[in-house]
């Protein structure tokens, strides 16, 4: 049983940074990504960052030059450093692992989300 636990949200002023953290605990397969989305009041949820275990990072434009994903841990931990934060960068912030044990099976899995709010 896969759980990601999420920290790292809080309330900051607009230029600000934040970091967040997931962990992931659990089999992990050697394909996966982890990545993080995020959910504003009203809108739907959106991919900020991904990092899969091959290949590279993907980033909205939104974010890019501004955020940064990593992975650590042997592939348990995704941070995502977050400079210049902006007051649209308001939302709740979700850790997504995406686990599969077989290329044409995959799982996903959701962190309960942090919330992250940056003030004008």
């Amino acid at each position: 049983q896969v759980q990601l636990v999420e920290s790292g949200g809080g309330l900051v002023q607009t230029g600000e940074s934040l970091r967040l953290s997931c962990a992931a605990s659990g089999t992990m397969y050697s394909i996966n990504t982890m990545g993080w989305y995020r959910q504003a009041p009203g809108k739907e949820r959106e991919l900020v960052a991904e990092s899969p275990s091959v290949g590279t990072a993907n980033y909205a434009d939104s974010v890019k030059g501004r955020f940064t994903i990593s992975r650590g841990d042997r592939w348990h931990t995704v941070i995502l450093q977050m400079n210049s934060l902006q007051p649209e960068d308001t939302a709740v912030y979700y850790c997504k692992l995406t686990n599969c044990p077989r290329m044409d099976m995959c799982n996903n899995h959701w962190g309960q989300g942090t919330q992250v709010t940056v003030s004008s």
